[in-house]
């Protein structure tokens, strides 16, 4: 690899640390942020994989389970910080110190770990940017992966998401390793592209989507060892956590039950096709009323209640579900929604911007690697999987952004090379 890469590397880790830690502080969290420092922070203090309180009551409010991956590495970071870094504030006199405060207010975050988890997730951002480096080399030579590396260490949608306390992050690096390790591996080496594929699937559940697609690829290239490799490999490795979920819960939970609710969400009379229920009242309001239709039943038994009310509307109004399926594709790819309208007019216009600048030079990348006859398929079936996720579900710019928009920017950096060279 160049020895620009690395340098882009080193100036990326620096560009996400500066915002993480010199911009992106005292914020409010979201919904999914707390729920996973409450998750991390049960694990590291020995009260395992469940919402409780530091007494061991349970957390208020409706948690729904979600892959473990993502929670023990957030886990594992809190054990390099002092303890208590969620306590009850109702055993505090005061809260520390410029503490970020949970909207329910049951938890209080301490900057300390905040700030160790930003750390840790802006290097995992500069993997990310050898990772594009790597695969726009594989696909186009060293000047693509010099020109990947300076895109994406500057890409603001790559640089904020590490300050967040949201799985993405560490999601993109395994997604696109695996993709990487297609594109390059044979034989036995189909173990370490499944066991990349199976720890994908246990810190974003959508990684499902990619092992159906890319098998009949595998198969289609006659790369049968590979293919039987790639899926023993992710079965043993998702494989334990689906027997924990059978025996915690007493029912087949594959990974995590959050899925019910979120196709609820995305196939119901009242979505418009982009944003989850932060960005649309109405869904907000519709599931209280189906939760209070099921008084006292958990999260993994309200799972097929979801789908079944989401299959119910699909069967009784098929008319007004395909043209929600039709908006869902529109916002899959132009970046404008409900949801984007919550933030900051500063913050939409720089994710708006940079995806819809890169968005014309990556096409024009897959066609130039078309024509070379090295598309990258693996990554290209990863960036379809993700669509295909934001479709079946709904479109939100953090589905996007782990492997779509480094898709992009590989083929960009691609073009761009291909074109100095010719």
């Amino acid at each position: 690899m160049p020895r620009a890469v690395w340098v882009a590397v080193a100036v990326g880790i620096a560009a996400r640390l500066a915002f993480a830690l010199g911009y992106w502080v005292d914020k409010p969290l979201t919904h999914d942020e707390r729920e996973y420092l409450l998750l991390a922070r049960n694990l590291a203090d020995g009260r395992g994989f469940a919402y409780l309180r530091p007494d061991g009551s349970p957390a208020p409010g409706e948690h729904f389970g979600r892959a473990p991956l993502y929670p023990l590495f957030l886990a594992g970071v809190m054990q390099f910080t002092r303890p208590g870094s969620v306590v009850n504030p109702a055993a505090a006199t005061s809260p520390p110190a410029g503490a970020v405060l949970d909207a329910t207010p049951d938890i209080q975050v301490d900057p300390e770990a905040l700030r160790a988890i930003r750390v840790a997730q802006s290097c995992l951002g500069g993997v990310i940017v050898w990772l594009i480096a790597w695969l726009a080399h594989l696909s186009a030579g060293p000047k693509a992966a010099v020109a990947a590396a300076a895109l994406a260490s500057f890409y603001p949608p790559l640089v904020w998401t590490p300050a967040f306390v949201w799985s993405e992050t560490l999601y993109g690096v395994l997604a696109l390793a695996c993709a990487g390790v297609l594109m390059v591996a044979r034989g036995w080496a189909g173990l370490a592209a499944g066991a990349l594929a199976g720890l994908a699937v246990l810190t974003r559940p959508a990684m499902l989507f990619f092992l159906p697609m890319i098998l009949p690829w595998l198969c289609w290239k006659r790369r049968w060892r590979e293919a039987v490799l790639v899926t023993l490999a992710c079965a043993m490795v998702v494989a334990p956590w689906t027997l924990r979920n059978v025996r915690e819960y007493g029912r087949f939970v594959l990974v995590a039950s959050e899925g019910g609710i979120t196709f609820w969400t995305g196939n119901h009379p009242l979505a418009v096709g982009e944003g989850d229920m932060a960005a649309n009242p109405d869904i907000k309001r519709a599931n209280l009323a189906l939760r209070a239709r099921h008084p006292g039943s958990t999260p993994e038994a309200l799972e097929p209640i979801y789908y079944q009310e989401a299959l119910r509307f699909i069967a009784d109004q098929p008319g007004a579900w395909v043209r929600l399926m039709f908006r869902k594709v529109y916002y899959a790819v132009v970046p404008f929604g409900p949801s984007y309208r919550l933030h900051s007019t500063l913050y939409f216009g720089a994710s708006a911007a940079s995806y819809l600048a890169v968005l014309p030079f990556g096409l024009m990348g897959l066609a130039a690697l078309r024509r070379r006859g090295s598309l990258p398929a693996p990554l290209l079936v990863l960036a379809a999987a993700s669509l295909l996720v934001c479709v079946v579900f709904f479109p939100q710019e953090r589905f996007r952004i782990p492997v779509v928009d480094p898709t992009l920017l590989v083929s960009a950096a691609a073009w761009w090379a291909l074109r100095v060279t010719a």
